[in-house]
């Protein structure tokens, strides 16, 4: 597990950028990562709550293998609170059902060891596992053990991640890694702050680590109405993307639908309109391949 041993039993995550500092019998902010006696061990591995086929571009990822199908799985927990989130009935469980300490009470997922799971994607004849559904970094362990075995494979490796990782994980993932769609919700660190819970610069950081090791790299925003529509942070998320990530670099821009949104279900939905704005925004800026989602 990456972390820290600390005094009186406490421990600190070193997973991502909150370094959450647990004591006994508590979990992180991400509700899956718990101390026990002093020592840190994952609630999910092996257990995937969802695990499917999908379209690489439904990840998304337009320029990295496309029209073949991806291995994709994902647990429960995230390091956000995104107030959008549409994946909340796994991201949030604990949030929505209880104590950590009722965790084994209850019925979820597929006990599903790494080894099943490359297997599972061989069997499918999918040239890449996509690690998704909610935050990779939360099941780091997980995670990297499935992508050595996929890399002995020739399995590629996809992550679907908010970006809110440690520089530690970064380094421990980045070997194995073959491509990533990075969330930048906005380029506000207040939005961070107060929608999700996280904050915006050890994003930017893992986007900027990703470019520079060559992992190739997408990035989405969801546009939602009053919270991340601004044309001004959408042109500063444009001009980051072109001047640090590269003008080739895919940036997806997403509709929001707030009925399906965890504690915004009275905004209403992104229309085509400001979509088309946003779309305009990242090819004014230079970026070469700016598409819109979700319309």
């Amino acid at each position: 597990m990456n972390y820290k041993q600390l005094d009186s039993g406490w421990v600190q995550c070193r997973a991502c950028s909150h370094f959450c500092k647990i004591k006994s019998g508590q979990t992180g902010i991400c509700g899956v990562r718990q101390n026990l006696e002093g020592k840190l061990y994952s609630l999910v591995y092996g257990w995937a709550v969802a695990l499917h086929m999908d379209p690489i571009e439904k990840k998304p990822l337009y320029h990295f293998l496309p029209g073949s199908y991806t291995y994709s799985f994902g647990t429960l927990g995230c390091n956000f609170r995104c107030a959008n989130c549409q994946n909340y009935d796994i991201s949030q469980m604990f949030n929505l059902k209880g104590r950590v300490e009722e965790y084994e009470k209850l019925e979820w997922g597929y006990g599903i060891l790494p080894e099943k799971i490359v297997a599972g994607a061989e069997q499918n004849n999918c040239p890449s596992i996509s690690y998704t559904y909610n935050e990779p970094t939360v099941f780091l362990e997980y995670a990297l053990d499935t992508m050595k075995l996929a890399r002995d494979k020739g399995i590629k490796n996809t992550w679907v991640s908010n970006g809110f990782m440690s520089d530690e994980t970064l380094d421990l993932v980045i070997p194995y890694l073959d491509a990533a769609n990075i969330d930048l919700k906005s380029f506000d660190d207040g939005f961070y702050q107060k929608n999700c819970g996280g904050g915006l610069e050890p994003v930017l950081e893992t986007c900027r680590k990703l470019a520079r090791a060559n992992v190739w790299l997408e990035i989405t925003t969801l546009i939602i109405p009053t919270l991340s529509d601004d044309p001004d942070m959408l042109k500063n998320i444009a001009r980051f993307i072109k001047e640090e990530l590269g003008e080739d670099t895919p940036w997806h821009i997403s509709a929001f639908s707030g009925f399906m949104s965890w504690k915004l279900k009275d905004l209403p939905g992104t229309s085509v309109k400001k979509i088309r704005e946003a779309e305009q925004i990242g090819r004014e800026a230079g970026l070469k391949n700016v598409y819109a989602g979700n319309i």
